[in-house]
């Protein structure tokens, strides 16, 4: 088998991405504590892109990026049963055939998801996790989702759903069925998202869960908030930090959640097979059309997640 893993080999934009072959891309053999995985499909995420874009630093003695945060795949060899088949994140350079990762990050895969949707489950689903956790969400409350239809939106508006929370989510008109089919009331955000907000929740909403992270829906997410202790991003920015938002995430000021997000994944898969979380996948592209996948991922494409297969 000849082996693929793609990199970026300069700082720009996905025409910077080149697949490699052979020798390169060998993951290498597994230690005591890991596994060897044959990947079956790759999520791909807002991170990937931004990682090689310039926007975080442009040092030449850190090419070529190595890309990916999640994937799943089947256990070739290691310390997990061979065959078995496998979630995995946290891990690094998944855009590849073959990774190799530690067990604590595998998490067994529910038979009911295809390859691509349990390759879009973990690194949104726990960010959403960690949103819905931070603010508080609960049985009865009434909460607005900025992004509600992005990878991370659509996982939010399940699990506040799940906790008995009405969500009130902006997204554009095109995915307004998929939100409504889980649940969500949804809006256009480029309309007066401040005057819907009031005229659904008079008294103010409970908590804001942001996924845009923009100046200017953080104002509106203060505006409509009854206690702004309970508007949160997961987008870290000097904006945010200004206007004294609690931010999630990686970044200056930011809480990471590590322990949070990791339990999170539990959560999910059980999620999952209990039938009330659902992955919802946009497009998928085949790894040597990693770039292209890019090119969608900073496009306009549909509510969900885009995927990688091998």
């Amino acid at each position: 088998m000849n082996l693929r893993k793609v990199v970026a080999v300069g700082y720009g934009g996905p025409e910077l991405l080149e697949v490699l072959t052979g020798e390169p891309a060998e993951p290498g053999e597994p230690g005591p504590d890991e596994v060897l995985v044959e990947v079956r499909a790759i999520g791909v995420n807002a991170w990937d892109v931004k990682s090689y874009s310039g926007s975080v630093g442009d040092d030449p003695d850190k090419l070529p990026v190595e890309l990916g945060g999640e994937c799943a795949g089947v256990v070739l060899a290691g310390a997990l049963p061979v065959g078995a088949e496998v979630i995995v994140h946290p891990v690094g350079s998944a855009y590849a055939d073959r990774v190799v990762a530690r067990v604590g990050s595998c998490v067994p895969k529910p038979a009911m998801l295809s390859w691509p949707e349990a390759a879009g489950l973990m690194l949104t689903g726990t960010a959403a996790a960690h949103l819905v956790h931070a603010t508080g969400v609960a049985d009865g409350e009434t909460v607005l989702l900025n992004g509600a239809a992005g990878g991370v939106g659509l996982f939010a508006a399940q699990l506040a759903r799940h906790r008995g929370a009405r969500v009130l989510g902006t997204a554009l008109p095109e995915d307004h069925e998929v939100l409504r089919e889980l649940g969500v009331e949804p809006f256009d955000f480029r309309e007066d998202v401040e005057g819907w907000v009031r005229a659904q929740a008079p008294g103010g909403v409970d908590a804001v869960l942001d996924a845009v992270g923009a100046p200017p829906v953080l104002d509106v997410s203060l505006a409509v908030a009854q206690d702004r202790d309970r508007v949160a991003t997961l987008i870290p920015s000097p904006a945010a930090a200004q206007r004294g938002i609690a931010q999630l995430g990686f970044g200056d000021g930011a809480d990471p959640g590590t322990e949070l997000r990791a339990a999170a994944r539990f959560e999910l898969v059980k999620g999952v097979e209990e039938g009330w979380l659902r992955v919802v996948v946009a497009d998928t592209f085949p790894l040597d059309r990693a770039a292209d996948a890019h090119r969608a991922m900073v496009g306009a494409h549909g509510a969900g997640k885009i995927v990688l297969v091998t």
